[in-house]
């Protein structure tokens, strides 16, 4: 399905939450993708579950050097600090934003929207997330909606977004279906 495709997984040196990188890393895996992680600084990042410290992962890119163009499709996992940490940062915003200029497919959970609302990609989307994101969403131009998987095509590519760990199984198979198209 998802063979010689390459998805960028899309994290803050620290602070992603763990199982919301993992769970759509071992989906884009076993569909036949290869995953590969992109941060702000090379060497590895730190995970965390909720606040605690969870395992560290190897870069593969950062920003800075990854080709938008040469991957298939963008993972944004969530997690607070990670979205929050990756929007401050032009070269994140930039790398996250080319996804959507160039139509490839992007997938979002939890608090991850917040990187998009910051790349001005949501404008006329319908999209869901944590539920502490639905004004910052509106407010960005964005329909909120509270459901498990949101699949949003109005626009130059396909949009993923989910609400919460609860939501990785759907999220998964939604998110490899689009890097699939």
């Amino acid at each position: 399905m998802l063979d010689g495709k390459t998805i960028a997984f899309l994290v803050a040196p620290e602070g992603v939450e763990q199982v919301e990188l993992t769970e759509p890393w071992k989906a884009v895996k076993q569909a036949g993708g290869t995953p590969k992680l992109v941060s702000t600084k090379q060497g590895q990042i730190q995970a965390f579950n909720h606040l605690d410290k969870g395992d560290r992962f190897a870069v593969d890119a950062t920003v800075e050097d990854a080709d938008p163009a040469s991957f298939d499709g963008l993972v944004l996992p969530g997690g607070v600090a990670n979205p929050d940490f990756l929007r401050m940062d032009p070269q994140a915003v930039r790398f996250a934003r080319a996804f959507f200029d160039l139509g490839k497919p992007v997938a979002a959970i939890c608090h991850a929207p917040w990187t998009l609302i910051e790349a001005d990609v949501v404008r006329g989307r319908t999209i869901t997330s944590w539920p502490s994101l639905q004004t910052d969403l509106r407010n960005a131009g964005a329909t909120w909606a509270d459901q498990e998987v949101v699949i949003c095509t109005s626009g130059p590519n396909t949009l993923v977004s989910s609400r919460k760990p609860d939501d990785l199984k759907a999220f998964c198979q939604a998110a490899t279906d689009a890097f699939g198209e």
